[in-house]
């Protein structure tokens, strides 16, 4: 414990806790998208449930390192290409992701949510669904924090101070993107590339995190503007005479 008092620990810590909140920002839209088609009264519930799930698996993995890190071990091969435990939860994890992510857009856009809607969602399903995505996610969380740092202390401080700040941006985020179809999309899109980058890193294909949120960073951005600029047009701003010195 001597070591979170330290500069250098401090520093890990803040750190970390940063790295934590960037790769959660997959998890909070995942629990936004998934959350939707419950009930508004059950919404909340939903939310923290799974936030609570996302902690508790972090921090199981964390105290369980060694198997974890033994998960690397090769236990088959495909085609003479070695896959360890990990190879295959992140292949599942990327179709499963890429499949519930193209069936809702497809929703969206072909005017099937109305059919399917909150009636055929329960809170138990999202809850699994949830679970089940927080396990994948989870992952690159872990392996962040050690190799972020070789204290374990540091590491649990670092995940539950980042799950505590999503946990309070969760219902903002949720609702702004509930508001906005076109913010819906764009986080199903996002969910689509993050499926595709975790197959990719199933067969042992690196992709550069800082590429994938560096366009959907700019991908968010560009959509803000264009809402804000609706936005402003409804309020006839854009009609307004432009004034004469």
């Amino acid at each position: 414990m001597e070591a979170l008092f330290t500069i250098d620990g401090l520093i890990s810590l803040l750190t970390l806790t940063f790295l934590e909140i960037v790769l959660g920002i997959d998890n909070i839209i995942f629990i936004s998208l998934v959350t939707q088609d419950l009930e508004e009264s059950q919404q909340p519930m939903a939310r923290r449930l799974g936030l609570g799930l996302a902690l508790l698996f972090r921090v199981l993995m964390l105290l369980g390192i060694t198997w974890l890190i033994g998960l690397t071990a090769p236990i088959f091969s495909v085609f003479d290409h070695p896959v360890s435990g990990r190879d295959a939860i992140l292949f599942l994890g990327g179709v499963f992701l890429l499949a519930k992510a193209s069936s809702e857009i497809f929703k969206k856009t072909e005017g099937k949510e109305h059919e399917s809607g909150k009636k055929a969602a329960t809170l138990v399903s999202a809850i699994v669904q949830i679970g089940l995505l927080d396990i994948v996610f989870s992952f690159d969380s872990v392996l962040t924090a050690i190799g972020m740092t070789e204290h374990l202390n540091i590491m649990i401080i670092a995940v539950i101070i980042s799950m505590l700040i999503m946990l309070s941006f969760a219902k903002p985020i949720g609702d702004y993107i509930q508001k906005h179809v076109s913010l819906q999309i764009l986080a199903l899109s996002f969910l689509i590339m993050i499926g595709m980058v975790l197959i990719a890193e199933s067969a042992h294909v690196e992709i550069p995190k800082t590429y994938v949120y560096s366009s959907v960073g700019f991908a968010l951005l560009v959509q803000l503007l264009s809402i804000r600029a609706a936005s402003a047009k409804g309020n006839g701003y854009w009609n307004r005479p432009m004034s004469r010195k």
